[in-house]
């Protein structure tokens, strides 16, 4: 009688994760999306608690010491972490998934080896857990170690712990080198009796995620971060399979198809096959080769001359990046925003896909500082508005509104679709400084005649603003 009570909550779960997941399609109902899911967690965590002989736990010790610790560190890292570290914190946490996963197959697969040199004869790993057990635990167990230790590399990156882009001798053939010793040592830990090739396995799984990581520029981060996300799930799926647990099928399943969608249409959202983001290295220093940068020099403009610019256009389009996220200065940003409406100005917020340093962390940003979701465009709905625009604020963005990505060939980032802010009549581009943004791409609207650039901090040039239309 327990067992169908177990394999039915482990549904009930699933549905729940599914739930939640459908939740977080948008930014209205995210909160309840995360609410379900956690629900979802509690109650597989609890049936596993309440008939632990059918996955032969012995050690309530350890395992309730193990989830005390883990639930305390998340529990205040979650409440500490700033919104700018959000993406270095998605890494690290999706790095721990496929960690565990890799780590669950490393037992499977050492307790096989132990047992097939006990039963001795032609006994395998294969032999030992069946056909479809060892695949699967050793498809899931590469997939979470690659998954593990990219994504240890791209929270390093997002941190700045790592130089964004590391190109190594002959990049290529070593990753090739790797890749293909890690299928040879999978096949022999599936015919093997012996340690050896399972321990050669996971060395060069380690290695194949580092090799694939080292060389993607921080322009690209999203996007891996995304696809590392999908290997994830698609390891905890195969490790729900050799577990006998319904819940992580269906929930490791779930999103692992849902991050390979949001990895294909962020990659589509750059006009960019998904090889050339893993395997062209974008965003690492150049030979010297391709543009000669954007002529002319930056226009600079006072706080008070912008200030009165917007206060008496038609419209104005605001454009936030990760420079707003850096200065915190969303809730300045919305200020600035309701003083303007109360004049008559139309106001709009244009978010592009991959603005930020992860989906959704514009939109994450301004809902956090209570402007309406009615006022957010995506870039689609928003791009045929730019010539109708008297003033665009552009704040801390930088690739995403480069127009080299539709008229220069030779740039690293043509042909990516990007927010038209330079066909609005004024563009106003709050910047820390002159260099150039993540990417190491120089952005020609800086030097268009119809840009200004406001120098400062986002924080501090937002609270400028506010008090120059205050005082008109």
């Amino acid at each position: 009688m327990i067992y169908p009570l177990v394999q039915a909550s482990y549904f009930v779960a699933a549905v729940m994760f599914i739930l939640g997941l459908k939740g977080m399609t948008s930014p209205v109902t995210a909160r309840r999306g995360i609410v379900w899911a956690g629900y979802a967690m509690i109650l597989a965590t609890l049936v596993t608690f309440l008939h632990p002989e059918l996955h032969g736990f012995t050690n309530y010790v350890l395992i309730i010491v193990a989830l005390a610790i883990g639930g305390a560190a998340a529990w205040v890292s979650g409440k500490r972490v700033a919104m700018t570290d959000m993406p270095q914190m998605v890494a690290l946490y999706n790095g721990m998934g496929g960690g565990s996963a890799g780590a669950i197959g490393a037992v499977y697969l050492i307790q096989a080896q132990v047992a097939a040199s006990v039963t001795g004869g032609d006994a395998t790993v294969a032999s030992e857990l069946g056909a479809d057990v060892a695949v699967l635990a050793l498809l899931g167990a590469v997939i979470g170690t690659v998954a593990f230790s990219g994504s240890m590399i791209a929270w390093a990156k997002l941190d700045g712990r790592l130089s964004r882009s590391k190109i190594l001798p002959m990049q290529h053939i070593v990753y090739m080198a790797v890749f293909v010793g890690t299928l040879v040592f999978g096949v022999a830990s599936y015919f093997t009796g012996s340690i050896g090739p399972i321990v050669a396995l996971f060395v060069l799984a380690l290695l194949l995620g580092l090799f694939m990581t080292l060389p993607i520029g921080g322009a690209d981060m999203p996007v891996v971060i995304s696809l590392f996300n999908a290997l994830t799930g698609l390891a905890v799926g195969f490790k729900g399979y050799v577990l006998d647990i319904p819940a992580l099928i269906v929930a490791g399943t779930v999103v692992g198809a849902a991050g390979m969608l949001l990895t294909q249409l962020m990659a589509k959202a750059m006009n960019r096959p998904l090889s050339n983001v893993l395997f062209g290295a974008f965003g690492a220093p150049s030979d010297g080769a391709g543009s000669a940068g954007p002529e002319g020099e930056m226009k600079e403009i006072q706080p008070d001359d912008a200030g009165i610019m917007m206060a008496y256009a038609e419209q104005v389009v605001i454009v936030p990046g990760y420079g707003m996220a850096v200065a915190q200065a969303q809730h300045k940003v919305w200020e600035l925003v309701e003083l303007l409406e109360e004049r008559g100005v139309r106001v709009k917020f244009a978010i592009h896909p991959v603005a930020g340093r992860m989906p959704g962390h514009m939109n994450v940003l301004l809902a956090e500082a209570g402007v309406p979701y009615d006022k957010i465009f995506d870039m689609e709905d928003i791009n045929a508005d730019f010539p109708k625009t008297t003033v665009s604020l552009v704040i801390g963005a930088n690739d995403v509104v480069n127009p080299a990505a539709r008229t220069d060939p030779d740039s690293p980032i043509y042909g990516m679709p990007i927010l038209n802010v330079d066909e609005s009549d004024n563009v106003i581009v709050i910047k820390r400084g002159r260099g150039t943004g993540f990417s190491g791409v120089e952005n020609a609207l800086f030097f268009a005649d119809n840009t200004r650039m406001l120098f400062g901090d986002a924080q501090s040039a937002a609270n400028e603003l506010i008090q120059t239309v205050k005082t008109l």
